[in-house]
């Protein structure tokens, strides 16, 4: 069973994310902090992170760029969850090592589509 983690301070977010996410048959793991994604990282990585973009504390551009620097980093699909179609975050997403985004309100096809490409 592929394993995706969700990172989002919002509980609602992170409980319709599971609901999709175990509906696709992945095995669910949820925080809600960067801090606490890479700590989960760190010990198990998982096969995809579907990270929101606002995170307090650490910003989820920082989450990707130390994920990406942990051995065997490169592995998992990161696709960051954004509010709105706004280019320069895109860019600078991309740029830290991000596979790809989704925007809210997503639904299951978007999530399958991210994880099956």
């Amino acid at each position: 069973m592929r394993r995706i983690l969700i990172i989002d301070d919002a509980p609602v977010i992170r409980k319709i994310t599971r609901r999709i996410c175990e509906g696709l048959q992945f095995d669910v793991r949820e925080v809600d902090s960067a801090i606490s994604g890479i700590n989960v990282c760190r010990e198990n990585l998982p096969d995809g992170v579907l990270i929101d973009a606002l995170l307090p504390n650490q910003t989820a551009i920082a989450f990707v760029k130390e994920l990406r620097a942990l051995a065997g980093g490169a592995g998992p699909r990161v696709i960051f969850i954004l509010m709105e179609n706004d280019v320069g975050q895109i860019a600078k997403i991309m740029h830290a090592g991000a596979d790809g985004y989704i925007l809210k309100p997503f639904d299951r096809h978007d999530i399958m589509q991210k994880f099956n490409a």
